[in-house]
């Protein structure tokens, strides 16, 4: 038995982990709906990196100092790595880019292949790898971001990444400041030793990641579903009022809200003309249509039925009657077709804003209904407004 601070130990770890995660991922990929593909990629990855290292010559399976195949399975293992993070994020995948990438230094370090490993060599290799795990990081930290988690969160499960990028290039650092120290990985020196138990170490850890960003899909995806309607994917009334109730509470400290109910005009007719299925179209339309009048701390919710409320931190009545009335001229001008049927949209907008003496969010609600009442009682596809009545 080799002996534990024995490179070739390491390496064959490193071949046995691999081929276990592999297998791991693959039956995951066969077994499970959900996100095969991403998982299937991380399977491709863990293997091509087994046989990466199974091909080293350290290993004595491979020519003597041949490493043709093994730079190839390194570059594509991080090359699917690389189109992972779009895929766990149901994303589309630079596959054609990525596939350049690893033909394209593949042929490259062709000319490397025999004799030890060049400077120029492990900078292309590595330098190729690490730019790919750097690539995957950066999707990492766009799709937490897009998935509603906070800058620093984002960053903290993009690390790892960044980590192995790192690793990666400190081969090639290595080779550029203590030149013929350390030629390849089977050579026993402490850079190697410590190089490759990092490898381990980060191999567990980016299959824990990737699982984790998995886990982490799932759980966002159950929340969006408990928090969003389901026909309009625009958030529900109990998402809404969690909402009002966390601005309701900043109004103290000085930070007032403003609330724009809308219902649509003649939705009932709309229905009976062109029936149900139109009407859920006309609603999806609506929401579809009026996202891009909103900001990104603006909050747009469902109530029910052909009823919708927007919420509008830091926001006053005059901001709020801008809002609802480029809301309102928005529908008007966009017609809503169904089977070659054209259905003239509108909506009555109804419009409060916060007050210190409003002692729940309830009260600002019910102040925006009665401008909403108002404004369908002046003929409907109208912008009405409740004034606070001045304290005395």
């Amino acid at each position: 038995m080799l002996p534990v601070a024995d490179p070739v130990s390491l390496i064959a770890a490193l071949v046995v982990l691999f081929g276990v995660a592999a297998t791991v991922w693959l039956m995951m990929a066969v077994g499970l709906r959900e996100s095969p593909w991403a998982c299937a990629s991380v399977a491709g990855a863990n293997g091509a990196l087994g046989a990466s290292f199974l091909l080293h010559d350290a290993l004595g399976l491979a020519p003597r100092m041949d490493y043709g195949w093994s730079d190839f399975l390194s570059v594509a293992a991080f090359g699917l790595i690389r189109i992972t993070v779009p895929l766990v994020g149901d994303r589309p995948a630079p596959w054609r880019a990525t596939l350049l990438v690893i033909v394209g230094v593949g042929l490259l370090t062709a000319r490397f292949t025999i004799g030890p490993q060049t400077l120029p060599h492990k900078l292309v290799l590595f330098g190729t790898m690490c730019v790919l795990a750097l690539l995957a990081a950066v999707d990492a930290w766009r799709l937490m971001r897009a998935r509603g988690l906070h800058m620093r969160a984002s960053l903290l499960l993009a690390s790892p990444l960044v980590v192995v990028g790192l690793l990666l290039l400190s081969r090639p650092l290595e080779a550029a400041l203590a030149p013929g120290r350390t030629e390849d990985i089977d050579v026993a020196s402490a850079f190697n030793l410590a190089w490759l138990w990092a490898s381990l170490v980060l191999a567990l850890l980016i299959n824990g990641w990737i699982a984790f960003l998995l886990l982490m899909k799932l759980v966002l995806e159950i929340r969006r579903l408990t928090e969003r309607d389901p026909l309009t994917d625009a958030l529900n009334r109990r998402a809404l009022s969690e909402a009002v109730d966390l601005e309701h509470s900043r109004l103290m400290r000085g930070h007032g809200y403003a609330l724009v109910l809308l219902d649509l005009d003649r939705f009932k007719l709309l229905n009976d003309t062109l029936g149900h299925p139109a009407g859920d179209a006309a609603l999806k339309s609506l929401v579809a249509l009026l996202r891009p009048c909103l900001r990104e701390v603006d909050r747009f919710a469902r109530l029910g039925g052909e009823e919708f409320c927007a919420l509008l931190p830091d926001t006053g009545i005059a901001g709020a009657a801008l809002v609802a009335e480029r809301m309102r001229t928005l529908l008007a001008e966009h017609p809503f077709t169904w089977e070659g049927q054209t259905w003239p949209l509108t909506a009555s907008f109804g419009i409060a804003e916060s007050a210190r003496e409003d002692a729940s969010a309830a009260e600002v609600l019910k102040r925006a209904d009665q401008a909403l009442y108002r404004a369908k009682g002046q003929g409907r596809n109208v912008v009405q407004a409740v004034e606070l009545e001045p304290v005395r």
